[in-house]
């Protein structure tokens, strides 16, 4: 198997402070990768299809002094995220030409996994590919067990989701509803309020930019106080939750994208209200979960199937569009979960 002319890739220009552009990222044109295994490798090559947008990528842009859960990139070298891909060639026993599998692969055309071990492959092609960098990838993953592993949530618990419509929220709302809670949802926008209402079957949403006073907005809404708080934001929005939050309530730690294009983080100032009303406020990582995925994904593709769960995407096409597209999540432009197609088959 000969290379291909061609690899297009998006790589870090430079390590990044403050807000995020298209500056700190180029998309450049290399020499594709061997797309055969060389004798007695375990990697596999593929093709990329889907690539997602995430979060969690700004935070590996900046140098940190101290390690970071995850590694910084490095400048001049390729993104990396999760995305969905199809297998080329394979030196893995596991692994075979024409697989479709997900899991961490590069921002670019081609790509060559040297573990292939830490991809999972995908059990139910017949609906959208490109779930697999969503609802039934690390986002659905990150839902299932923050709320249900990390909340433990019971029937009729009042819940609040923020960044509520993005790639998480929408699917925490629709799995508390599904267990038989009040849910309600904060969003950047009329439209996403709509959306969490109408296609997402949340009790009740609202628009953040349009309440001077969130504390007051959350105990308008929240007579009772919230069991439950799934945390996508930080911040000021954190700092408001916690008067609100009932005795004995949960906060699964999940994101805080409002910081992570700071320089200086916000302080939070109500953190006395975790000893007063005896909260539990839970960090988690999705990695921790992987040893549930193939059940996960069953449950999840089974909700899809019945109707019982919905998803919104935001696909651009092509990796030029990438950079963009990756922006529009700490702008709030985005609608649904962000991805990128490359590759569509």
């Amino acid at each position: 198997m000969a290379a291909t002319a061609s690899n297009k890739r998006v790589i870090l220009k430079r390590y990044v402070t403050g807000l995020l552009s298209e500056v700190d990222m180029e998309v450049v044109t290399t020499e594709a990768p061997p797309l055969a295994v060389p004798a007695g490798s375990e990697a596999v090559v593929v093709k990329n299809l889907y690539v997602s947008c995430d979060p969690y990528m700004r935070t590996r842009m900046t140098r940190h002094e101290m390690p970071s859960y995850v590694p910084d990139f490095v400048p001049g070298e390729v993104l990396a995220n999760f995305g969905v891909m199809r297998v080329i060639s394979s030196g893995h026993r596991d692994f075979k030409a024409g697989d479709l599998v997900w899991g961490i692969t590069g921002w670019e055309e081609y790509t060559v996994i040297n573990n292939p071990e830490s991809l999972f492959r995908i059990n139910h092609p017949k609906l959208p590919l490109s779930y697999y960098t969503g609802i039934l990838g690390m986002p659905g993953l990150t839902a299932y067990a923050g709320f249900f592993e990390v909340s433990k949530p019971k029937k009729d618990e009042y819940v609040f989701i923020s960044a509520a419509s993005g790639a998480v929220g929408q699917i925490v709302g629709q799995l508390a509803k599904i267990i038989g809670c009040y849910v309600l949802g904060s969003a950047g926008s009329d439209e996403k309020v709509s959306l969490l209402k109408t296609k997402f079957g949340f009790n009740d949403a609202f628009n953040y930019k349009k309440e001077p006073d969130l504390e007051a907005a959350l105990r308008r809404y929240f007579p009772e106080g919230i069991d439950i708080y799934f945390e996508n934001v930080g911040g000021e929005t954190l700092d408001a939750v916690l008067p609100n939050m009932r005795l004995g309530g949960r906060i699964a730690a999940c994101g805080m994208i409002s910081q992570y294009n700071l320089e200086r983080p916000e302080g939070v100032k109500n953190l006395f209200y975790i000893v007063t009303k005896r909260l539990r406020m839970e960090g988690f990582l999705v990695f921790d979960f992987y040893d549930r995925y193939y059940q996960f994904e069953e449950e999840m593709a089974g909700y899809l199937k019945e109707g019982k769960v919905a998803y919104v995407e935001d696909i651009v096409e092509g990796l030029d569009a990438a950079p963009a597209a990756l922006i529009k999540l700490f702008t709030g432009r985005n609608v649904g979960k962000q991805l990128v197609a490359i590759a569509r088959e």
